[in-house]
């Protein structure tokens, strides 16, 4: 059996974000949703939804007492990346540290990502 791989890792200041939103939420949240999506001047743009259940197919990422659901279409591109929440005179958002990111556009919302190889990262890991 091939090993498995995390999709995703969360910062602290990201897990205590997600939970102060989720305790917010007005209705029973059972984690967040991630993905991408296609679009943006520079191609992709990274996805963020309340999800109520496990849907079928989706990985699930439990990091620091957080659980992240990762769209299965998304996996790929998601590979390695971290996910952190930071805050700035100007804005307080999530920001996705992503290995397999090439470019991003100037504005900040849309990203080009090279999906990742996974015989590479098997090969790596074995």
């Amino acid at each position: 059996m091939a090993p498995s791989f995390k999709v995703m890792s969360l910062t602290e200041a990201a897990a205590e974000r997600i939970k102060r939103i989720m305790a917010d939420a007005e209705r029973p949240i059972a984690g967040l949703r991630v993905g991408v999506k296609n679009g943006g001047c520079a191609g992709m743009s990274y996805t963020m939804e309340y999800a109520e259940e496990r849907k079928a197919g989706e990985d699930v990422v439990e990091d620091k007492g957080v659980r992240v659901f990762i769209d299965p279409k998304a996996v790929l591109f998601l590979l390695g990346t971290e996910m952190d929440f930071q805050t700035t005179k100007l804005s307080s958002q999530f920001v996705f540290n992503n290995p397999n990111q090439t470019s991003a556009c100037g504005c900040g919302e849309s990203v080009a990502i090279t999906p990742a190889n996974p015989e590479a990262l098997t090969a790596a890991h074995a």
